[in-house]
C-alpha cells in the first residue's frame, strides 16, 4: 500500500523520471569521457618516436607561452616529445603561487599520482598538481585544488579544451596502466632558455627561475626525469647514475650559464605584466573572430597580457679594436731613409674614427689615418709603401 501510495501520481512519475536521468545519463557520459581511449594520430605518433601508450609520461607547461607538452620514455630509456597543447587560459602573473586567493597558477616540480586524476571534475576531467610541495611549505605558501582541466575558466589552474585534456587525461590513465606510480609535471613560467633568463633578469622571481632552470636543463641534457629534492627552502637535484649523462648535464648547464652572462651584457632586462593571465594566441584568435569557447574566466583582462615592461635600459654599443693586422717594422730610424713613416699603433677607436681621413705623419709621403692613431704607442717605422692598416672590430657590450 505504502509504495502503491508512493508511486500515484506525476510527482512520483517526474521523481522517477529524475532518478534515472541521474542514475545513468551523467554517469554514462563520466564514464565515457574518462575511458575514451587516446586518438590513434597520437597513437601513431607515440610509435614513429619509439614509444607506447603504456610507457612513462611527463608534462610541461609554460605559462608566457601558453603550452603544455606531453612526453613519453622512448625504449632507449630517454623521454620524448610527443605533442604541445595550447593552453585556453592560465591566470595571475609569471612566477610561483603563493597565497589562497592570489589567482596564482604554480610553477615547479610536482608528482601527479592516478589518485589525483578526476573523472568526475566538474571541468569536465583534471588532476590536481598537488600544491603546495614541499618547496611550496618550505615558503609558507597556501592554496589547494589547483588543477589541469577543461573549460576554458581559471582560477590558479591551467585550463584546456574539453577535446584536449581528454587526450591528456587518456595518455596519464594508460601511463598509470602501465605501471607508473607518479608522473612528473614540471610548470615553469617561460621556457627556459639562455634568452629568457637574460631577458628577464631583473624579475623579483629570478632566483626562483634560475632553480627551475637547472632542473630544465637537467632533462634536456640527459632526457631523464629529473630526480628532485628540497633542500633548505631550494629546488636540488640528483646527480644522474650514468656518468655519461651527468657530465653532460653539467655541461650543458654551464653553458647555458655562459649564454645567459653574455646575452645580459649591456641588454635591456624586461618584466612581462598580466592583468590576469593569458592564454593560447591560437585561442585569441578565435575569440577575435567570435568562436565560441564556453566559458571564458575574465575575457577583459586577455586584452593585457603580456605586457613588457623594461626594467634596465640596454646600454649603447662601444667599439673597440679586438685585433690589428700591422705590417711588420722594417727598419730602425736612422735606417729608414727620408721616405720612412712613422706611424703609432692603433690602442682604441670610438665611431667618428671609422671613418679614416688623410693626415700627413711628417715625412715622405702622406698615409690615410684617423687623428686617434696618434694617441700614444711605441712608434714603428713602416716602408713609404704603408697603407691603411687592417682592423677587426669588435662590440663591447
Amino acid at each position: 500500500m505504502l509504495l502503491k501510495a508512493w508511486l500515484t501520481g506525476w510527482g512520483a512519475l517526474a521523481a522517477v523520471a529524475s532518478f534515472m536521468a541521474a542514475s545513468s545519463g551523467p554517469a554514462f557520459a563520466e564514464n565515457t569521457k574518462a575511458t575514451a581511449p587516446i586518438p590513434a594520430q597520437t597513437l601513431a605518433l607515440m610509435a614513429a618516436k619509439n614509444t607506447s601508450p603504456s610507457a612513462p609520461v611527463l608534462i610541461r607547461t609554460y605559462k608566457k607561452e601558453a603550452e603544455l607538452e606531453v612526453w613519453k620514455l622512448a625504449r632507449d630509456g630517454r623521454y620524448v616529445h610527443i605533442k604541445t597543447f595550447p593552453i585556453c587560459r592560465w591566470s595571475g602573473q609569471l612566477g610561483p603561487k603563493q597565497t589562497q586567493g592570489d589567482r596564482q597558477a604554480p610553477e615547479g616540480f610536482y608528482p601527479i599520482a592516478r589518485r589525483q586524476m578526476n573523472p568526475n571534475s566538474h571541468y569536465y576531467l583534471s588532476f590536481d598538481t598537488g600544491f603546495p610541495n614541499a618547496y611550496d611549505r618550505a615558503h609558507g605558501a597556501s592554496g589547494a585544488y589547483l588543477m589541469v582541466h577543461g573549460t576554458c575558466s581559471s582560477a590558479g589552474c591551467y585550463a584546456m579544451t574539453d577535446k584536449q585534456i581528454g587526450e591528456i587525461y587518456a595518455i596519464a590513465r594508460e601511463a598509470f596502466a602501465g605501471g607508473q606510480q607518479a608522473f612528473q609535471f614540471q610548470a615553469f613560467p617561460f621556457r627556459m632558455t639562455a634568452q629568457n633568463m637574460a631577458k628577464y633578469r631583473a624579475d623579483k622571481n629570478i632566483d626562483f627561475w634560475r632553480q627551475l632552470k637547472e632542473g630544465s636543463d637537467r632533462f634536456e641534457a640527459t632526457g631523464e626525469e629529473p630526480v628532485v629534492n628540497v633542500v633548505a627552502g631550494r629546488y636540488t637535484f640528483a646527480s644522474s647514475r650514468d656518468p655519461a649523462k651527468e657530465a653532460a648535464a653539467q655541461a650543458f648547464h654551464a653553458a647555458e650559464e655562459q649564454k645567459i652572462a653574455s646575452l645580459s651584457e649591456g641588454s635591456a632586462a624586461l618584466r612581462v605584466t598580466y592583468s590576469d593571465g593569458g592564454q593560447h594566441p591560437a585561442f585569441a584568435a578565435l575569440l577575435k573572430q567570435g568562436a565560441n569557447l564556453g566559458d571564458v574566466s575574465r575575457p577583459e583582462a586577455l586584452a593585457f597580457a603580456g605586457q613588457e615592461v623594461v626594467v634596465v635600459p640596454a646600454r649603447k654599443k662601444n667599439v673597440v679594436i679586438a685585433a690589428l693586422k700591422a705590417a711588420p717594422a722594417v727598419a730602425a730610424p736612422d735606417e729608414a731613409g727620408r721616405d720612412a713613416c712613422t706611424a703609432l699603433p692603433i690602442r682604441s677607436l670610438t665611431a667618428e674614427d671609422l671613418a679614416f681621413s688623410a693626415h700627413s705623419l711628417g715625412c715622405g709621403r702622406t698615409q690615410a689615418a684617423s687623428a686617434s692613431i696618434m694617441a700614444a704607442g711605441r712608434p714603428l717605422i713602416l716602408p713609404p709603401s704603408f697603407r691603411r692598416t687592417a682592423i677587426e672590430v669588435a662590440a663591447n657590450r
